[in-house]
């Protein structure tokens, strides 16, 4: 029984028993026919239903960090500008840590931090390194990687 169902399938339809030998055969040996693709449409769908049925993948968490010294108003600007560059491009993945080098200076040295206000983006690899207010949102774009430069 298996085989006449299998032989059906691929024949389009035909009926007659001699008919469906013929489609199946046709299927079976032809690598781009008509017949052939009709036997492909079956897998296709099987395929698709895995899919869609697997579970979803995360979206990558960025995370960044932000060097400021203080409440300087370059430091204020750099964390709004960072803020809404984030909120537009990584809308609900992404972290921002704020470390104030007054008050942990030891932290600079893990990144290698020489001038603030500096974006270092920890996730996703690799690390990148941005110095300045974050204004000219073109090139911060391009640095974290969330843009290809044109």
């Amino acid at each position: 029984m298996k085989t006449k169902t299998v032989k059906r399938r691929a024949s389009g339809g035909a009926t007659g028993n001699g008919g469906r030998e013929r489609g199946f055969h046709a299927a079976s040996t032809s690598a781009n026919g008509n017949a052939s693709s009709l036997a492909g449409a079956g897998v296709g769908r099987t395929v698709k239903r895995a899919k869609a049925r697997a579970p979803r993948r995360p979206a990558k968490l960025w995370q960044l960090r932000l060097y400021v010294m203080d409440q300087t108003s370059k430091s204020v600007t750099a964390f709004a500008n960072l803020k809404q560059m984030c909120e537009c491009h990584l809308k609900g993945r992404y972290r921002i840590t704020v470390i104030d080098l007054l008050k942990q200076p030891q932290l600079a040295k893990g990144d290698q931090i020489l001038a603030i206000p500096t974006v270092v983006r920890k996730l996703p690899k690799p690390v990148r390194t941005i110095i300045g207010t974050l204004s000219d949102t073109e090139r911060v774009l391009v640095g974290l990687d969330l843009r290809a430069a044109d």
